[in-house]
């Protein structure tokens, strides 16, 4: 199957251009699809698109509007908004490099995959890769996707790039508000210590193959036991842990009984469960009123 580019256009560094297709990187297809359905009859709910007085419009009768003020719009249509000429429409231009520590976590939003197009060279492209890596520096543009421009991050991975949108200074909303109450005081260096300790020994290379999605794994369950007739297997609750009287005593605790690792996935691809059509039929009156 042909992968799908989520936006095809130029990268472009000084006067430099390359051809490429970025990718979605996030994986949408582990996700469990839930609709919507009318708990008495067990049929699918439909929404449809209607205005203010009820009259059902059709889709292509829809456009967009900008309200001015109470009621009052000024309506944009498709094209207009397609036609949109701005420079990271097509080009995603590197226009600074930064070492790449200096850009705070909370700046970060999706990830995409970046690769050179069919016919473009990918000599360069493996020029400018190799260079981020051997700077050790993060490649900072703009490009315009999902009708928006958006902040870009670019950088090596593996034999590609990958590029993570970036959220602008004033999509955050300031810390203080949040912070201000939390004491500055430095902490005792005896608890800073065993906290310290406590966290040396807890510290190992990160593995995301080691952590699943708990919630995902119990609604999997739940799906496949109702499609079997039969009650699902209860996952072990976490037990819930004393209120830290004395913050001493917590820490020594934690370090003499350490919380053991997360377990390793038994199958990291596990398929989504498929309704077997019998048991879907014997079902379906259980979900009637009476």
């Amino acid at each position: 199957m042909a992968l799908r580019p989520y936006w095809s256009g130029n990268l472009r560094l000084s006067l430099v251009t390359l051809p490429v297709n970025v990718y979605s990187a996030l994986n949408r297809s582990r996700q469990i699809p839930l609709k919507e359905i009318y708990r008495k009859t067990g049929e699918r709910v439909h929404r449809l698109n209607v205005t203010e007085d009820g009259t059902e419009v059709d889709r292509d009768e829809i456009i967009k509007g900008y309200e001015v003020e109470k009621g009052e719009y000024v309506l944009l249509e498709p094209d207009e908004i397609k036609d949109l000429k701005i420079p990271s429409s097509k080009t995603l231009n590197i226009v600074q490099f930064v070492p790449a520590e200096d850009i705070d976590d909370i700046y970060f939003d999706s990830p995409y995959f970046v690769a050179p197009q069919k016919d473009s060279d990918e000599q360069t492209f493996a020029v400018i890769r190799d260079a981020l890596r051997g700077s050790k520096t993060t490649g900072i543009g703009q490009l315009a996707i999902a009708g928006r421009e958006r902040l870009c991050a670019v950088k090596p991975c593996g034999s590609g790039l990958v590029l993570q949108t970036l959220r602008y200074e004033d999509e955050l909303r300031d810390s203080d508000p949040y912070f201000d109450d939390i004491t500055k005081k430095a902490a005792a260096s005896e608890e800073l210590d065993l906290a310290k300790e406590l966290i040396k020994r807890k510290t190992a290379a990160f593995d995301p193959g080691k952590f699943h999605d708990h919630y995902r794994e119990a609604l999997q369950e739940l799906i496949e036991a109702k499609i079997e007739d039969r009650e699902p297997v209860a996952m072990e609750e976490e037990k819930p842990t004393a209120k830290v009287i004395n913050l001493m005593d917590a820490l020594r605790k934690s370090l003499k009984d350490p919380e053991p690792a997360p377990p390793e996935k038994d199958n990291p691809e596990k398929k989504k469960p498929t309704a077997k059509k019998p048991a879907a039929k014997k079902a379906a009156p259980r979900k009637k009123a009476s």
